[in-house]
């Protein structure tokens, strides 16, 4: 990672996740362990894995044994939860640089800063059930902050990061009670609001900061197209392509059997190890198995024109996000992707 120019990390968990992990990756505050038990919940639940857990100790020790190298970072770019950590980052900026403004901020975020302690899932279930009319009154609280915030300007004089961070912050608050504000019945404006929120949050970052970024999501988000539109309209993917351009390079994965985490149905809390078989007749994954090498990587955007050929034919492929589901939507690889990797086999995360 460090090697070839990364220095951040961004995965699909909440943006207050990222700020408790990056503050134990970056100074070592915390334990990595217990702020994954109670934050990677509810739709997170498959990120709180023996194998995440090693790379944030890794990402840690590279950073306390590698002083004179630029720092790596761990970043959540979602909106699922708004923890209590950009909050206070917000009313922290507020009470030193425009201490004027500091009533009106803590009158509009009372009530919607989550209580320390507060575990996640059960946080984004009780949101999500909350009458509608509610939950738009707190989104509408929470923008209120930003525009207070935005309003304000930054402090003549000032140098440095710390209003930027502080607007970035009041975003994510807005941004996760607007996601909550969106009736049942606009599913997919949900969904679509949710990945640009996604792709924003990753392209903020990496206009703050320098390096490069290695984000990590499932298909279906990092794709260029949905392969399911009518619940999932536009991917992070497209929305990153059309703010970076060339400079936004995805990796597809395929495999041809072994076993994943998915949960069962939409009340499931804990996820179950299902075994997948081998992909029949008429997959991509099947044609792609018969390669003579067992595992690959391929560049599809210099791919022999047979290949390419190939490649850009929609066929059944596997697709597995938060639910096991043995339906295998049409894809075209090579236009949802510029990279494909591709294991014969893959084994379940490990779940703590």
């Amino acid at each position: 990672m460090a090697t070839r120019g990364f220095t951040t990390f961004v995965l699909e968990a909440s943006w207050s996740t990222g700020l408790r992990l990056d503050d134990y990756v970056v100074h070592g505050v915390g334990d990595p362990a217990q702020i994954m038990r109670e934050e990677f919940q509810g739709q997170y639940v498959f990120w709180n894995t023996q194998e995440y857990l090693d790379l944030i100790r890794w990402m840690r020790h590279y950073n306390l044994t590698h002083p004179d190298r630029p720092r790596l970072h761990f970043v959540g770019n979602d909106l699922g939860y708004p923890g209590p950590g950009a909050f206070d980052q917000v009313s922290a900026y507020v009470s030193a640089h425009r201490p004027d403004l500091a009533k009106r901020l803590d009158s509009l975020y009372t009530g919607l800063k989550p209580a320390r302690g507060t575990q996640a899932g059960t946080w984004m279930n009780d949101q999500l059930g909350k009458d509608l009319s509610l939950r738009r009154a707190e989104a509408d609280l929470a923008t209120q902050a930003l525009t207070l915030l935005r309003a304000a300007g930054q402090p003549k004089g000032s140098t440095g990061g710390a209003y930027d961070w502080a607007v970035q912050n009041a975003t994510a608050v807005a941004q996760s009670f607007t996601g909550y504000a969106f009736p049942d019945e606009e599913f997919s404006e949900r969904m679509r609001y949710r990945d640009q929120v996604m792709a924003d949050n990753t392209t903020w970052w990496l206009a703050h900061t320098n390096g490069k970024i290695l984000l990590a999501s499932n298909n279906g988000h990092v794709a260029y197209f949905s392969d399911n539109p009518q619940e999932f309209p536009k991917p992070v993917g497209a929305f990153l392509h059309k703010k970076l351009g060339a400079k936004y390079v995805n990796i597809g994965l395929t495999f041809a059997q072994g076993s994943i985490n998915a949960l069962p149905d939409y009340t499931a809390q804990q996820p179950t190890i299902y075994t997948v078989p081998p992909t029949p007749a008429g997959h991509n994954e099947h044609t792609l198995d018969q390669v003579r090498y067992r595992d690959f990587a391929l560049d599809l955007r210099t791919a022999p024109a047979a290949a390419r050929d190939w490649l850009t034919i929609a066929r059944p492929t596997r697709s597995y996000g938060l639910y096991w589901s043995t339906e295998d939507p049409q894809t075209a690889l090579a236009r949802s992707y510029d990279v494909l990797i591709h294991l014969h086999q893959v084994e379940a995360a490990h779940l703590r």
